[in-house]
């Protein structure tokens, strides 16, 4: 089996050396680098891709969830701390797991087996470019004092708000400082559908088709949103799915 590929971003030096030590007793994950602050760690991350990220949350100038915020595609992520308060909200941070320090190496190995489980039953989806995120990869979103870790097939609708754009995922809206035509780019767009200047739906949550006025296309998606397809890309999207 091909190891899981790892980084480490702690500002402590001893921290990132009890991590690696705890490390060294599972062959099936291959350390990559380690970075102690952000900005050298969105450095690595981007250079090296790695499955697996162990993050600092409490770090000086900028924090772990700064980072977060700055990838476009998220590893598989475990916090470390050395603080309950921030364990805590970690959670609410949906964080795949966190970690206290000091570690203990039982405690290291549980959620290890908790990343191999999700590394084997995720079921990797192909993009059609190889620039675009596949739709088992996650995405970090913070609006306000709120953050989520999302995979991108959950995500069924972007909208623009002004110069910022709204994503929909469950009962979410959260908005984020991105315009949509930065986020398209990134995205399959076997999967991602431009429906109007405003709106960019994922056509796997479509529920409903209709026939509308002038031509144009109605769509229900499963959450229950209508959107208009405007004219021009109702013949698009009649093309895609060979309607």
């Amino acid at each position: 089996m091909k190891p899981l590929t790892a980084v480490i971003v702690e500002d402590s030096r001893l921290a990132r050396n009890e991590l690696k030590e705890l490390l060294k007793a599972h062959k099936e994950i291959e350390l990559l680098g380690e970075a102690p602050n952000v900005d050298e760690g969105y450095k690595l991350i981007n250079e090296t891709k790695p499955d697996l990220l162990f993050l600092d949350i409490n770090m000086p100038e900028k924090n772990g969830f700064d980072l977060l915020e700055l990838l476009d595609d998220v590893p598989i992520t475990i916090f470390t701390t050395a603080f309950d308060e921030y364990a805590i909200k970690s959670f609410e941070f949906n964080a795949f797991d966190y970690l206290l320090k000091p570690i203990n190496q039982k405690r290291f190995t549980s959620s290890l087996e908790k990343v191999f489980e999700k590394h084997n039953t995720g079921l990797p989806s192909e993009s059609i470019s190889e620039s675009a995120l596949s739709l088992d990869k996650q995405i970090f979103i913070k609006d306000g004092e709120k953050c989520w870790l999302v995979k991108i097939q959950d995500v069924f609708m972007f909208e623009i708000v002004g110069n910022y754009t709204r994503v929909f995922f469950e009962n979410n809206k959260p908005l984020i400082y991105k315009s949509l035509g930065q986020i398209e780019v990134k995205l399959p767009n076997d999967v991602f559908f431009r429906a109007n200047r405003q709106q960019l739906i994922n056509i796997n949550h479509v529920k409903k088709v209709v026939s509308w006025f002038n031509g144009k296309l109605k769509i229900e998606m499963i959450s229950g949103d209508e959107i208009e397809i405007s004219r021009r890309q109702s013949y698009l999207f009649k093309e895609q799915l060979s309607l």
